[in-house]
């Protein structure tokens, strides 16, 4: 199968299909190993055998069945050896051996994980200064986005997780293999841009942390400056194993939950507003500012590189791949998990857009500057402006006006929360960007090397702002920050629903009307179903151009004129353009 002479066969033809074109094709572009023909395996001192969609599948197919496996090779009895400089996938957490086809909360356990891991993006300062903003220019009305928000965000974690656990890849490394060059490495650009970004993001919510915690003491550059200390501290959590540092994500999750919980608490908002407002898709007298803050949002919940890191998590589970049983069973188990962990980030969200639509919506600069000014935190009240204009708070002046009503205990616990969001944030946001560059580049960096570059360009744009510039100027930052990420969103989206959709790749696990084709076992997810219907719609018209849908594109020299022809390479145009644009 060297070269271009290898046979192309559709799903329809031989059995050699989907990743073992994948090899195929990847010797033609010079950028892997050749899989072995039958007669090559002859003379190589094999026993002929076929290779199936998924190279743990051997022997002849059975009529009218599939047989399973994955890109990579099986799991092998044997203790995987920690990779030079490795990561959070450096250790494999085995499944407990359950009845099959029931439900096991021993199970459940060892595949929780991944799914809190990623929904830290869901928590980032990022998410909580959007949350915040919507509820003091549109109170309660906005909920609504939030919940669908979420949900579309669920949907896109799915995805990204069943491409990793059907594949044994994550997104990156099946960019890789299927995208030429200069595709893969605008891709790749994008997504580190993506990752910088919320970097910078959670840099500046843990500075302003550091501020309202020490009542001042500690400039915004002081604690900028703080924030790579301490990560590379955090970082070594790793060294004690991978359950433990998915405990202490935990506990930073819970802590997050505590404190903004008790500021709900203290708030008491509206809950006949609240209800309304969550679950009537309406937003009466809204009008600009209102639709910004909607569709800031959308683009602070769903995070690009996120998608991206939550494909490459669930590898840290010992899946065996060559059973379809066990796919179809870690799929659920990770939706599962998924779903209670995006729940949880729903109700941190929740409480804070309640929170400050009740304290916040319609209040102008003068009576916040009364309310301060008549408080124990009367040294705050300069940070409001005295004049009637609505008030334009961001997560500074939203925890100085929590104390303001509610006491300092309310400032503090905030502050808190806000350093758990995030000292969270950075460290996913520091695997996320190893995954990526190895999975896109196949570069090996140590953690803290990754540190060091991410951090470095995340830090030199925000301490000069926070040396020359004032505190809204930073908080401003962190409001374009948000847009970048709505703009960056369709790099991961686009791929992650190529793929997911393509039959070759993910055979049965493809996406299909309802979920999963042929997967009646797989929970169904509703809210998949529109998605789905367009991107197979996507899929069949162009199908209809003729042709083989279901191998891989061939290397170069084929003319740009057939790249419509295949779902992956409308993609890489897809891509293309937008980057130009």
């Amino acid at each position: 199968m060297g070269g271009g002479d290898g046979p192309k066969m559709g799903m329809k033809g031989s059995y050699l299909v989907g990743p073992s074109f994948l090899l195929s094709a990847r010797s033609r572009w010079g950028r892997g190993q050749i899989a072995l023909t039958l007669g090559q395996q002859k003379e190589a001192g094999h026993s002929p055998r076929l290779v199936g969609p998924f190279t743990g599948d051997t022997g002849p197919p059975k009529q009218g069945g599939t047989r399973y496996g994955s890109i990579s090779s099986p799991p092998s009895p044997e203790p995987q050896q920690a990779p030079p400089g490795g990561t959070y996938l450096s250790e494999k957490i085995p499944i407990p051996d359950t009845e099959s086809g029931a439900f096991s909360l021993r199970k459940l356990w060892a595949f929780t994980g991944p799914g809190f891991l990623m929904s830290i993006a869901f928590l980032d300062p990022g998410n909580i200064e959007s949350d915040l903003q919507a509820g003091a220019v549109a109170g309660f009305k906005l909920l609504w986005v939030l919940l669908w928000a979420t949900v579309l965000g669920l949907l896109c974690q799915r995805l990204a997780a069943r491409l990793g656990v059907v594949t044994g890849k994550d997104l990156g490394e099946v960019c890789h293999l299927y995208y030429p060059k200069v595709p893969r490495i605008l891709l790749w650009l994008t997504i580190e841009l993506a990752i910088v970004g919320s970097d910078m993001q959670e840099v500046i919510g843990t500075a302003i942390a550091f501020s309202l915690l020490s009542a001042g003491r500690i400039p915004l550059w002081g604690g900028v400056l703080i924030t790579v200390v301490d990560t590379f501290f955090f970082l070594f959590l790793d060294n004690y194993g991978l359950r433990k540092l998915e405990a202490f994500f935990g506990f930073l999750i819970t802590i997050m939950a505590l404190t903004f919980g008790y500021e709900y608490v203290v708030a008491q908002p509206a809950q006949g507003a609240l209800l309304q407002g969550l679950f009537l898709p309406s937003c009466p007298g809204c009008g600009q500012p209102e639709l910004l803050q909607a569709v800031g949002i959308i683009g602070a919940i769903i995070m690009p590189h996120n998608i991206y890191l939550h494909s490459s998590l669930v590898k840290s589970r010992e899946v065996d791949r060559s059973r379809r049983a066990d796919i179809r069973e870690a799929n659920m188990y990770f939706l599962i998990e998924a779903t209670i962990a995006l729940s949880v980030s729903f109700l941190i969200n929740l409480f804070v857009m309640a929170v400050f639509g009740q304290a916040f919506y319609k209040q102008t600069n003068q009576a916040a500057f009364n309310i301060c000014a008549d408080s124990s935190l009367h040294d705050y009240a300069p940070i409001f402006p005295r004049n009637n204009l609505t008030v334009a708070v961001d997560i500074y002046q939203g925890g100085v006006i929590l104390g303001c009503l509610f006491g300092p205990p309310a400032l503090y616990i905030w502050a808190v929360g806000l350093l758990a969001a995030g000292q969270s944030s950075t460290m996913t946001g520091t695997y996320a960007g190893q995954f990526v560059m190895e999975g896109f580049l196949k570069l090996r960096w140590s953690r803290f090397a990754r540190v060091l570059l991410t951090r470095s360009c995340a830090i030199l744009p925000t301490v000069l702002l926070a040396v020359f510039r004032d505190l809204r100027d930073l908080s401003g930052l962190n409001d374009l920050l948000n847009v970048l990420q709505s703009l960056l969103l369709p790099f991961a989206v686009l791929p992650i629903l190529t793929f997911t959709s393509m039959p070759a790749l993910m055979q049965e696990f493809a996406n299909g009307l309802s979920g999963p084709v042929s997967s009646p076992r797989e929970p169904l997810f509703w809210p998949t179903v529109p998605t789905n219907a367009s991107c197979m719609g996507f899929l069949k018209r162009i199908r209809r151009r003729g042709g083989p849908r279901d191998e891989l594109p061939p290397g170069p020299g084929h003319g740009w004129n057939e790249w419509a022809q295949w779902p992956v390479r409308q993609g890489c145009v897809c891509v293309c353009v937008c980057v130009c644009v």
